[in-house]
């Protein structure tokens, strides 16, 4: 496969926080197998925040998605909640406070972010994804 190349990955997760490290991990191998090790630590922290939401905010089963297409590289969370996210607060604003910070921090660390609604096997949701380019 040419170095360019686009391709994607999709990892269904339960609704258990140990998918959170599962998720982090498996990202990681992706990156390193593609030779995007540089992208790797602030790729796994944006999934890591994006499957947490989706695992400790919704009941149903959820997937990470990672995408590599024309030099940016997506990450996103499909939940089974179709509920749109807390819009993200700033993070320089939030101090210490534990709840709340994750799309903040996506907001801050990713080029772009967003969400939409987004239907998979009969199940309503939502899909929270980022962009991280490689320049």
């Amino acid at each position: 496969m040419p170095a360019n190349a686009p391709w994607e990955y999709t990892l269904y997760i339960p609704n258990d926080v140990r998918a959170v490290t599962v998720a982090r991990r498996t990202l990681r191998l992706i990156l390193t197998m593609h030779g995007l090790i540089r992208l790797t630590d602030t790729a796994e922290l944006l999934a890591a925040e994006l499957v947490s939401n989706a695992v400790r905010h919704t009941k149903g089963p959820a997937a990470l998605r990672v995408r590599w297409s024309a030099g940016v590289l997506r990450i996103g969370a499909w939940d089974a909640d179709p509920e749109p996210p807390e819009p993200p607060g700033e993070l320089n604003t939030m101090g210490e406070v534990e709840e709340g910070r994750g799309l903040a921090l996506v907001k801050a660390c990713a080029d772009l972010w967003g969400w939409q609604p987004l239907a998979r096997h009969g199940n309503r949701g939502k899909f929270v994804w980022c962009e991280l380019s490689a320049a």
